[in-house]
């Protein structure tokens, strides 16, 4: 498996929660539960990606620009997740800012699936890609048993 696999993999668990969590109504269980499914598998990701993923990219004069820019994009999505949590489940703008945080999500995923991947594909050596994934997942398992 190559660190592209690995990271579209948790890319579409991540739009599967999203996708559901928008769906929730009002202060119920559903939705507290969706919610903290939904924090716990961005942090983790966020980390461990840029952790397994980033750094390295970060080294190359080709895909540096674009891992900074999706760095900085995980803090606009923390900084909404902190808003999320500032704000009670029954209220009407709960469902706004998590809709926003789901559009923030899917922009970062699809952009980074469509343009950073590609960079890194020509960066990256063969297997360097394969190592990458497993330091990934590796991260990503601590991150989820934590």
């Amino acid at each position: 498996m190559t660190i592209f696999e690995a990271l579209r993999k948790d890319h579409d668990i991540q739009r599967d929660l999203l996708a559901r969590l928008v769906e929730t109504h009002g202060d119920s269980d559903e939705r507290d539960s969706l919610y903290k499914q939904v924090k716990k598998e961005l942090h983790g990701h966020a980390a461990a990606e840029e952790r397994a993923f980033y750094i390295p990219l970060m080294e190359m004069d080709l895909t540096q620009e674009k891992a900074r820019h999706s760095v900085a994009e995980h803090h606009e999505i923390d900084e909404l997740i902190e808003l999320l949590d500032e704000t009670d489940y029954s209220a009407t703008n709960w469902l706004t800012h998590a809709k926003q945080l789901q559009h923030l999500v899917t922009h970062h995923l699809d952009e980074e699936e469509q343009e950073v991947f590609q960079l890194a594909g020509r960066g990256l050596p063969d297997n360097q890609k394969t190592s990458l994934a497993s330091e990934y997942q590796q991260e990503m398992e601590r991150q989820r048993s934590a």
